[in-house]
């Protein structure tokens, strides 16, 4: 434990300005090195973070989710480059509205298909956030299809979705939004299953991920920490989460880009797969090269100019996930680490070169996760021999 008590005594720092409690594993060719939790799951009953805890994982299931596809794309069911029309034919027609210099927009033919490339890589053109005319229909779209059919379907959103002009044309910008439901949804079309059950037969179930899904089973209920809000006076009022509803036993959405809860546990027995070139303890998920390919990065350079945002410095973004091009801006770690982040706090690193990972988790309000996840990623990786 020595060798990792300056993590250690972070991780004790910072629950007096941030999480009511968090976990953290950091693990190398398949051997947990440090494994702590800190805090309490939920203040007012006094209950502790255990390993037992479980964590909602907001958009740390986009790097679960799209290697479940690519777990599809190295057996032949898809290309990069096929146009996402081949898979769902309602998105044939694609529209793009161009803002004018008058503030009005003309909407016209998208100049080539969206390509399921575009999907992975947040470059089809609809984002999760904005006041410009596509998210504004993207909204409309969904409340009319709520109100339709009430709790739908990911394939029912995926269909309603096509009905949205896109921003740009595919493949000109980044954008973070819809790209990781059509990757999902893929995952259905050319598996024949929910992408939930793909994920449990071809990952969680080989893997022994007892704790990760879209929705609650045995004692995870009851397992799952509570969502805190950190007010500015800099207490802790506990606060109903966002989607909540989506992990409850008759659900019907699975998304792309958000939904799973997990463990510390699961997820760095997830990462340890991924940084030990797709097997762990002798089973084999997904291939080395394959994972080389999700991690090489995927933008040009407009794109990249919509890479920018300060968390990412020093990283581009592949298939699915950030991925480290020059840690001299930033990082201790190696070309090619990848992964992500989660809107509530979740993050994890996984390193190839080293046959390391890193996964911490809170859930919180401010994520804070500029500040946190920097620097543990930063001690994690010091602390390696």
């Amino acid at each position: 434990m020595s060798s990792w008590k300056h993590l250690d005594e972070f991780l004790k720092e910072n629950l007096k300005k941030g999480p009511a409690g968090c976990g953290c594993a950091v693990a190398q060719d398949g051997e947990i090195l440090f494994e702590q939790y800190y805090g309490y799951a939920d203040i007012e009953k006094q209950k502790p973070i255990t390993e037992k805890s479980i964590f909602r994982q907001f958009s740390t299931t986009k790097v679960i989710v799209c290697t479940a596809a690519m777990i599809l794309f190295e057996r032949g069911k898809f290309l990069l480059q096929d146009p996402i029309y081949e898979y769902f034919p309602e998105w044939k027609d694609t529209m793009v509205a161009e803002k004018q210099e008058d503030g009005t927009y003309k909407i016209r033919p998208a100049k080539r298909p969206i390509q399921v490339r575009d999907c992975f890589t947040m470059s089809m053109g609809i984002g999760y956030f904005g006041e410009d005319y596509t998210h504004q229909m993207a909204m409309k779209v969904r409340q009319e299809l709520a109100k339709e059919v009430g709790d739908y379907t990911l394939r029912q959103d995926i269909r309603a979705m096509s009905k949205v002009p896109i921003a740009f044309d595919p493949g000109t910008r980044w954008l973070y939004g819809f790209g990781h439901e059509l990757v999902a949804g893929l995952i259905e079309v050319v598996s024949g299953k929910t992408v939930g059950q793909f994920l449990h037969d071809e990952i969680f179930e080989p893997l022994g991920m007892k704790s990760t899904g879209y929705r609650y089973f045995g004692d995870l209920r009851e397992q799952m920490v509570t969502l805190y809000n950190r007010k500015e006076d800099g207490s802790l009022e506990p606060m109903k989460a966002f989607m909540d509803e989506r992990h409850e036993p008759d659900a019907r959405y699975e998304a792309g880009g958000a939904g799973l809860f997990s463990s510390v546990r699961d997820y760095l027995i997830f990462s340890q797969m991924m940084a030990c070139g797709g097997e762990y303890k002798g089973t084999r998920i997904i291939g080395r090269k394959t994972i080389d390919l999700m991690r090489m990065n995927q933008l040009d350079e407009q794109q990249m100019k919509d890479f920018t945002f300060p968390y990412v410095d020093g990283y581009g973004y592949g298939l699915g996930v950030r991925t480290m091009l020059n840690p001299a801006r930033t990082s201790n770690t190696s070309v090619g680490e990848f992964g992500w982040t989660g809107a509530l706090g979740t993050y994890v690193a996984i390193d190839p070169s080293e046959r390391a990972s890193v996964v911490y988790m809170h859930n919180l309000v401010p994520n804070m996760e500029e500040y946190t996840h920097h620097r543990v990623r930063n001690i994690a990786f010091g602390a390696l021999k």
